[in-house]
């Protein structure tokens, strides 16, 4: 009955998003987080979370746990990636902050009190919830600290290809 408010969660991100683009979280998280990253990879990352979004919402309760990732994902993006920084920064704004504080935090509240009351939260469900929304908000920042190493630095595996008919 409540797995509606997912969709609102859904929207909440994308809002989330244009708060962070509007006032430069690349910038920021470059200076801030040391984090590299550039606008395509903001865009990339952002729009595969849209996406989950979309996925939580379509399965909704019949998966409650994966359906809940999304309100996780949004409570630990805005606490540990906004919150947090803002407070170890003594006030230095984080673009997001403002949905992270107005809309994530009551919007991802709101999605756990609804699986609550359509009886499909549990201690298992919740906890594996946070677990999937905390491995899908480090991946893309794992894997963006792993792309510096030069294992994973393809120009140096990259080599001309012999020329056809030598």
């Amino acid at each position: 009955m409540h797995a509606y408010i997912l969709w609102i969660a859904t929207l909440a991100y994308a809002l989330h998003v244009v708060e962070e683009f509007v006032f430069d979280w690349r910038t920021w998280a470059s200076s801030v987080l040391k984090l590299p990253v550039s606008w395509a990879l903001f865009g990339i990352v952002n729009g595969v979370v849209v996406v989950l979004g979309m996925a939580c919402s379509q399965v909704g309760w019949r998966c409650p746990a994966f359906a809940l990732s999304l309100p996780a994902l949004m409570l630990i993006n805005g606490t540990f990636f906004h919150v947090l920084p803002w407070i170890l920064t003594r006030g230095r704004f984080s673009p997001g902050l403002g949905t992270a504080v107005l809309i994530f935090f009551p919007v991802a509240t709101w999605t756990y009190l609804g699986a609550q009351a359509d009886g499909v939260l549990s201690l298992e469900v919740f906890l594996l919830s946070l677990l999937l929304g905390a491995v899908l908000m480090a991946s893309p920042i794992v894997m963006l600290k792993l792309s510096r190493h030069r294992y994973f630095d393809q120009r140096d595996t990259i080599t001309s290809p012999e020329p056809e008919g030598t």
